[in-house]
């Protein structure tokens, strides 16, 4: 018995353990081949909390006993995150306010978009807008205030309003081939 006892203490001392850092060098479905401090590489299967796709050069936390390794973390990544869901999914912040930001930018795509708020306050340096089409309901006022403003319209431009006022400092130009009033 003592014999068999010695015997297994050896076999799972001699078993060698890893914990640290794996740069991947393959990157497959369920598992990468990384290469561990001492030079070594070896297939590692995945075991995030997340669903991180690794990337070549990614430096993982690597956990193994024997044969057997599995990437538990992320130390250094270039890879992608990819939260998908099934069905409908809400994101909230109780009691305070949710942000979203990223080092590169945020894009929203989706076949429609619907924002509803008691308050929209946009603050950009620049804004571009393209459309194919644009229909806006102001039912109190519609200000603008610019430093200038100019617009180019390629086929016709048609203003109807109940009473028209056009103020100015200094001269007013009209220039066409034919000007009609009345």
């Amino acid at each position: 018995m003592t014999a068999l006892v010695s015997k297994l203490s050896r076999t799972s001392r001699d078993v060698k353990e890893y914990l640290g850092p794996g740069q991947v060098v393959v990157v497959s479905a369920h598992d990468v081949v990384v290469c561990l401090e001492d030079g070594e590489t070896t297939r590692a299967g995945l075991a995030f909390t997340l669903p991180y796709e690794p990337a070549v050069g990614d430096v993982l936390l690597v956990l193994g006993k024997g044969s057997r390794h599995y990437a538990i973390g992320v130390i250094r990544g270039s890879g992608q995150t990819d939260l998908a869901f099934q069905g409908n999914v809400r994101l909230r912040s109780v009691n305070g306010t949710l942000s979203l930001s990223g080092d590169q930018g945020v894009e929203i795509r989706g076949p429609k978009l619907d924002v509803h708020t008691e308050s929209l306050r946009m603050i950009a340096h620049d804004v571009v807008q393209t459309f194919q089409s644009v229909c806006q309901r102001v039912s109190s006022l519609l200000h603008v205030h610019a430093g200038e403003t100019q617009t180019l319209v390629d086929g016709g431009a048609y203003t109807q309003a109940k009473t028209a006022a056009i103020l100015v400092d200094e001269a007013v130009t009209v220039n066409g081939r034919e000007i009609h009033i009345g």
